[in-house]
């Protein structure tokens, strides 16, 4: 098996900080697609919808598209989300759902809710895990 890095455009260059945003392993089986934790983060590392978790949330799930898209993927293609959530904003239930529902409407992924302390930056409210993505390979 071996691993390559896709650069997202779109994206903010993980690369000098020891870790990429998206990679390939080529299997006997077919590719995988594995993408790092999205945030609401623009290209810039700008942050996105300070204090709103609903709307970090929707660009945390445009950048994982973003991330997916690099490697010929869709959302459609995620089977399973990891939302990390800073615990004092877990109440916020119905923002985080309404992101949700507004990204994949009736067909969303699995997804578990997980509260945590704190994330990278104390500016993040949410941060998105997909589960990996198998590629047809090319």
């Amino acid at each position: 098996m071996s691993r390559s890095i896709q650069v997202a455009a779109g994206l903010f260059d993980s690369r000098p900080y020891g870790f990429a945003q998206v990679t390939v392993v080529r299997t006997p089986f077919g590719d995988v697609a594995n993408v790092s934790g999205q945030v609401a983060w623009d290209a810039d590392r700008k942050i996105i919808g300070a204090g709103d978790i609903g709307r970090q949330l929707l660009k945390s799930l445009e950048n994982l598209a973003v991330a997916l898209a690099s490697v010929g993927a869709t959302l459609n293609d995620v089977g399973a989300l990891r939302l990390y959530i800073k615990q004092d904003h877990l109440h916020e239930s119905e923002a985080i759902s309404g992101a949700l529902r507004a990204t994949f409407g009736d067909n969303p992924p699995c997804a578990t809710w997980i509260g945590v302390p704190s994330l990278a930056n104390d500016a993040f409210l949410i941060e998105v895990e997909p589960s990996s993505v198998f590629l047809l390979r090319r």
